[in-house]
């Protein structure tokens, strides 16, 4: 019986930790290796574009249970993106999306589907595992030892012995390549030394941390039971007690916003608006208000059409009514649409209207996986989980993209047009790299003032990117911007159309001269 017992716990031990190998090893040690370089010792934003790269070729190549599925290519996809962008001109909210999507790869490793709240219980659980591996490793360690007499380090003990004093003598015969080798070592004792300077105590920790954490992504704990998502089991019809007051919400809901959305169509659709329209609150604080409508709508809906109402017999009245106040719902999302376009028609594109754009599409998305819920009876977790999701995109797709060569690629346009109006997106926000490339076409605008404060931004933005070209230089490698290195090569190659305000006294006064006069379409 005791034998019975004890290969029970064998098989436990070997199911639940798969053996050692080389590869796990020698992962381990490169993911330490790596993460030191990229993230402890970087200077800039190419370390973790680095890290999102390489890392996961680490995790895939020492994991010791590897399940291809689609989420493993879908994350791998994104990271790569991710990469890409953060050499490009990174940002601290790319580099928080790409850790969330290497924890979310090394979850789709062990088969399980990345959804946002699991992602965060895989993270959490990292500590957990790392700890369970790292004492594996020891219990693993201390049987080796106990079972073997040393014979094995001797086979590569006595060879690398041998190869040491032989590569010696035939090294010291050849006085070429002794003065080869010595310079050779020289670089590499003052490296060793360049190193030893910037290292601290801080460093062992880091190491230690990103040793655990390394280990726990290798080694996840991966729930034995697999539940896949299924829809609401359908019970017995039974008249659910809320019926009523759930009609009645939708009824009163629907009266609600036909009112509303026929004022909205008769005063904000088609027509001119005089000057002193309050665009601000129309277009800017009102899309916000509308939104947070759309948002509670697909709350109410997503409570009212729970198990109990799915199961009574008058569901079908139910839906009709659902089906309309959702009608509505759209028509809504189409009145936040045009009331962001309203404020860019005033003047032009921001990073907040981006926002804005994403915000409403993340908020029309939601209503429509709850429409889709009801439809399929689906669960509630089914629904956050896609709702997660969403939100997540919308992020990511916000960090990744170029927003500010996109928003003045269209204020730039307009104001070529003839429109001035969107030149105080120029004046008064901060622009990226990304946007101060797109604006060189403004140097041959018809408007002097808007020209002349171009050239005068530019020239200021030369300053800047020579000092950031020369510390980033000195900084290594993973200071490296892309982004900065094209802007500088395309602003030296029309540099005599505004070195003039290289002069601080003339570029301020053009700057001030454009700022006031673009002001008056804040």
């Amino acid at each position: 019986m005791t034998v019975d017992v004890n290969l029970a716990t064998d098989e436990e031990k070997h199911r639940d930790h798969p053996p050692i190998r080389w590869r796990e090893l020698l992962s381990l040690l490169l993911l330490v290796v790596l993460s030191d370089l990229t993230i402890y010792r970087t200077e800039g934003f190419a370390g973790p574009a680095a890290l999102f790269v390489i890392a996961p070729l680490l995790i895939w190549f020492g994991a010791p249970r590897r399940v291809i599925s689609f989420s493993v290519f879908v994350v791998t996809t994104l990271l790569l993106i991710a990469a890409a962008k953060l050499l490009w001109s990174g940002s601290g909210l790319l580099v928080i999306c790409g850790l969330t999507l290497l924890f979310a790869f090394a979850m789709s490793l062990t088969g399980q589907v990345p959804y946002m709240l699991e992602i965060c219980l895989f993270t959490a659980q990292t500590l957990v595992a790392g700890n369970r591996g790292l004492s594996y490793y020891g219990d693993r360690f201390r049987e080796r030892s106990d079972s073997t007499r040393g014979t094995r380090w001797m086979n590569i003990v006595m060879p690398s012995a041998a190869a040491l004093m032989f590569g010696s003598i035939f090294l010291l015969a050849n006085p070429d390549l002794v003065a080869a080798f010595s310079e050779r070592m020289q670089n590499v004792v003052l490296s060793l030394k360049r190193w030893l300077h910037g290292f601290s105590t801080w460093e062992i920790v880091f190491w230690c941390v990103s040793l655990w954490i390394s280990v726990g992504l290798l080694r996840p704990i991966v729930s034995r039971a697999t539940r896949k998502e299924a829809a609401v089991d359908q019970p017995a019809k039974e008249r659910a007690p809320l019926y009523s007051p759930f009609r009645n919400t939708l009824l009163t809901v629907i009266g609600l916003f036909g009112v509303y959305l026929a004022f909205e169509f008769r005063t904000l659709w088609f027509r001119e608006f005089p000057d002193g329209f309050y665009y601000s609150g129309y277009a800017h604080e009102g899309a916000a208000w509308l939104t947070l409508a759309l948002g509670l709508a697909t709350i109410v809906l997503s409570l009212i059409f729970r198990v109990q109402t799915l199961s009574d017999p008058r569901l079908g009245w139910l839906k009709k009514l659902a089906w309309v106040w959702s009608l509505e719902n759209s028509l809504l999302a189409v009145t936040v649409y045009h009331r962001l376009m309203i404020y860019v028609g005033f003047n032009g594109m921001t990073r907040m209207r981006v926002v804005g754009f994403l915000g409403i599409t993340c908020v029309a998305i939601g209503f429509a996986l709850v429409v889709w819920k009801i439809i399929h009876h689906q669960r509630f977790t089914w629904l956050m989980r896609r709702q997660l999701w969403t939100v997540a995109g919308a992020v990511f797709v916000y960090a990744v993209l170029p927003v500010d060569m996109l928003v003045h690629t269209y204020n730039v346009r307009r104001i070529l047009a003839g429109d001035p109006a969107p030149s105080v997106q120029i004046s008064v926000h901060p622009i990226t790299n990304d946007g101060y490339i797109v604006l060189t076409p403004l140097l041959k605008s018809g408007n002097e003032i808007i020209r002349e404060g171009v050239r005068a931004m530019l020239a200021a933005r030369m300053g800047s990117l020579e000092q950031t070209f020369i510390k980033q230089n000195s900084l290594g490698w993973t200071a490296l911007q892309y982004g900065d290195h094209k802007a500088r090569e395309q602003l030296v190659l029309i540099e005599p159309d505004f070195e003039t305000y290289y002069d601080p006294t003339l570029r301020e006064q053009a700057l001030d001269r454009f700022h006031e006069y673009s002001y008056q379409w804040y």
